[in-house]
């Protein structure tokens, strides 16, 4: 088993890694849209989507993974309307790999953030 770590002071505070991998299987944890290069959060959903994959792609590259290896996405957003959106993101990300899905409205735990994007890949 390895643990891929950002270096999100998340992590280190609530004891999670950013994946891991076990096997032909990668866990991604949940990631929202902190862009970590310009080092700030996002106003629109939309460019908070497109940082969380950035981030999300960036993770599977290290562990040795491809985006179209994804199986599995669950999406949490804070409102549905903001569906409309990021669906033009989530599709174009997703349009290589096409997993099962799963999109739930829930509040996260800040109020800035609008999206957490978690997946699950595997690879043969």
């Amino acid at each position: 088993m390895r643990r891929i770590s950002t270096g999100s002071p998340f992590e280190a505070a609530l004891g999670y890694s950013r994946a891991v991998v076990k096997g032909p299987w990668c866990f991604v944890s949940g990631t929202t849209g902190y862009d970590y290069a310009a080092m700030r959060m996002p106003d629109s959903a939309a460019e908070q989507a497109r940082a969380a994959f950035a981030t999300i792609f960036a993770t599977l590259d290290q562990a040795g993974f491809a985006p179209a290896d994804i199986v599995r996405v669950q999406y949490t957003i804070t409102d549905a309307a903001l569906l409309d959106e990021i669906a033009p993101v989530l599709g174009s990300a997703m349009k290589d790999a096409l997993p099962a899905a799963t999109m739930v409205v829930a509040g996260l735990i800040r109020p800035e953030m609008k999206i957490e994007i978690e997946v699950t890949a595997y690879r043969e």
